[in-house]
């Protein structure tokens, strides 16, 4: 062997060396499969922000709007595939919950989390991240085209003025359509919830699958109003669309995003890591880039566009009780609205 033929024989077995060693310290990565319904756009930070803390957990996630990924997470329920749930509603955990699905666990700092954003249950079978609410997308520029005034309330919806151009989200596909559904339902009673619907449906020009997609509509200038979330809203307003939020008077819906761990899980400890991490000041620190509040209060801060009282302007949310009457709810409004729901 020459000289030039040993440096090559040497650099290729460096090289395979360090390929080995690289491969190995992937497989000895624990992988983790996470369902959740996060915004795409989150999922990045928070991905890095759990790496960070935890190079050996490599985190894949399964994404889906909150009614599919229920649905999902429902359906696997004798096989599940999921180790931790996380970033879904509160309203859906309470369901896992109730089936058994959870594995009660209280992570380091519980004592931290607002006992509004936790299951009340010691130790408790989810927890919550933050605070996710109803928020009209209003555009202002459509609106002085057609004349159409800005909303204040809910009920404000129903004038014949707005007919055609409200979209808001399917409560079956999506948290925040839901959690708009039972807050009318708490807020006004169950008979006018339904009657403040039937007059609302006669305004709606299509029910879309997804918390996002009627904010961005709105945005787009496909339609005035779009019934969303303030994540979303203030989204699309940093980008420069004309729109306004709108915070009803008579309270705004809302739901938790939340995790909580898989009872069948075979990688608890890295579990454990992940719930841990969830209620961390590092995880709150990025809950708070995107929301007004977050689980542990004294960590939230102000974001623009969202008024400073928006905690009190929350209506009054009673979890278990949207849980256990979820499939009712959903059926009735199947029943009365799925006419216009957006093809899936």
């Amino acid at each position: 062997m020459n000289v030039a033929t040993g440096i090559r024989w040497l650099s290729s077995a460096v090289v395979g060396a360090a390929l080995v060693v690289a491969g190995a310290a992937s497989a000895q990565k624990t992988q983790l499969t996470v369902y959740t319904a996060l915004e795409t756009d989150q999922l990045k930070a928070y991905q890095e922000g759990f790496a960070k803390a935890h190079p050996d957990i490599e985190l894949t996630w399964v994404r889906d709007s909150t009614g599919i990924i229920t649905a999902k997470i429902l359906a696997e329920k004798a096989a599940p595939k999921a180790d931790v749930i996380m970033g879904v509603a509160a309203t859906s955990m309470a369901i896992f919950e109730q089936e058994g699905m959870l594995l009660p666990y209280a992570p380091a700092g519980l004592a931290r989390i607002a006992p509004a954003y936790r299951d009340p249950k010691n130790p408790p079978s989810w927890v919550g991240m933050d605070v996710w609410g109803a928020t009209i997308c209003f555009n202002t520029a459509e609106a002085a085209k057609r004349n159409i005034p800005k909303p204040e309330t809910w009920q404000d919806l129903t004038k014949p003025v707005y007919k055609g151009q409200i979209v808001m989200p399917h409560p079956a596909s999506s948290g925040t359509g839901f959690f708009d559904v039972t807050a009318w339902l708490q807020m006004f009673g169950e008979p006018n919830g339904w009657k403040f619907m039937d007059g609302l449906h006669e305004n709606i020009a299509q029910y879309m699958h997804s918390g996002s997609r009627p904010c961005a509509a709105a945005a787009a200038g496909e339609y005035t109003v779009g019934i969303s979330f303030e994540y979303r809203a203030n989204r699309e307003k940093a980008r420069g669309a004309p729109i306004d939020l709108v915070f009803p008077k008579e309270g705004l819906g809302w739901d938790l995003e939340a995790t909580g761990i898989v009872k069948t899980t075979t990688k608890l400890d890295a579990a454990k890591k992940l719930q841990d991490w969830a209620v961390s000041d590092a995880a709150m620190a990025l809950y708070a880039a995107n929301f007004a509040i977050v689980a542990v209060p004294s960590l939230s801060k102000p974001l623009p566009n969202v008024p400073a009282d928006y905690a009190s302007r929350l209506a009054k949310n009673d979890f278990a009780w949207a849980a256990k009457n979820r499939e009712k709810i959903l059926a009735e409004w199947t029943k009365r609205y799925e006419s216009k729901a957006a093809p899936k």
